[in-house]
């Protein structure tokens, strides 16, 4: 099968398309035909590998000392079940399917084997294999954030970073949620901010939110950015501040997989996608994400 593979560290010219061993499913395993991947910031972050000193050498020991250890990247993938282990009882040869792969990757590639037991659903049946790859990442990203800072109906929300992958899901969600949302971006995306929901969308680059005297019950960093400090200045008594700064991967939850299905089909979530590349142009991707300037997600289609 053809892949992208990750040689070393470094700019995005250390990914290379190459010939590999398509790979055969596990008793407990399925082999997904990939329709279509994403290119995320951590992706980014894994090949280019920009980690702080003190964390270099326990990261290098995770990923792999001169390059990674799993050198096929990609976090989200969505797919066709092709082939199915002896064991697997939960899907069957045909499904249409979406998944995270988080630390495991695996997305850039023509197959991929996920276990049965991982974060894998059904796809949401009215959207196309691109739009359910740019699904899972932010989605459940957002959903595990919003969890830990308790939101509810009725609160007032502000979303730093409203355009990107995790920001629009974090838009949608809190307002599918109840919220009165408020959405941070550049002045390019603050349509897109309303659009998604939000009641208000404010331009970081002109305007500081902390000093307009507005008191927020939930500020969530969707893009690790915005510091405690800074957030504290405009948050409600017994407001509560979150953020993906330095938060690895989060708690996987296939309940997660299977809400987002169900709000997507409800027309109450839909992926935002910016671009789209073949596999082929993996590193011209990546060169476009690590300009920081993408709103929502940008798609490998693997399968036109």
């Amino acid at each position: 099968m053809k892949a992208i593979i990750c040689t070393g560290y470094g700019s995005p010219e250390v990914l290379k398309l190459r010939e590999v061993e398509k790979p055969v499913p596990k008793d407990n395993e399925v082999l997904v035909k990939v329709f279509a991947t994403t290119v995320t910031s951590g992706d980014c972050r894994v090949r280019s590998f920009k980690s702080p000193v003190l964390l270099w050498l326990p990261m290098r020991a995770v990923l792999g000392f001169k390059r990674p250890r799993k050198p096929i990247l990609g976090v989200e993938l969505a797919g066709e079940i092709e082939a199915i282990g002896k064991n697997v009882t939960r899907f069957k040869k045909g499904d249409h399917v979406y998944a995270l792969t988080g630390m495991r990757f695996g997305g850039y590639a023509e197959y991929a084997c996920l276990s049965e037991s991982g974060m894998m659903a059904e796809k949401p049946a009215n959207v196309i294999y691109d739009e359910a790859a740019a699904l899972a990442f932010g989605g459940t990203t957002a959903l595990h954030f919003f969890r830990k800072g308790n939101i509810r109906s009725g609160q007032k929300v502000l979303i730093y970073g409203a355009s990107g992958a995790v920001g629009t899901a974090a838009v949608q969600l809190a307002k599918h949620f109840g919220a009165q949302v408020t959405g941070v971006c550049s002045a390019s995306n603050m349509d897109l901010a309303k659009s998604l929901g939000a009641e208000r969308a404010i331009d970081y680059t002109t305007e500081d939110f902390t000093k307009k005297g507005e008191f927020y019950d939930l500020i969530f960093d969707a893009v690790g950015k915005l510091s405690k400090a800074a957030a504290k200045k405009a948050l409600a008594p017994n407001g509560t501040y979150v953020t993906v700064e330095g938060q690895g991967m989060v708690k996987e939850r296939v309940e997660d997989l299977l809400f987002i299905k169900e709000l997507v089909e409800k027309g109450e979530l839909k992926p935002v996608i910016d671009r789209r590349y073949s596999l082929a142009e993996t590193a011209e991707a990546h060169r476009y994400v690590e300009q920081g300037r993408k709103k929502g997600n940008v798609v490998i289609t693997i399968v036109q």
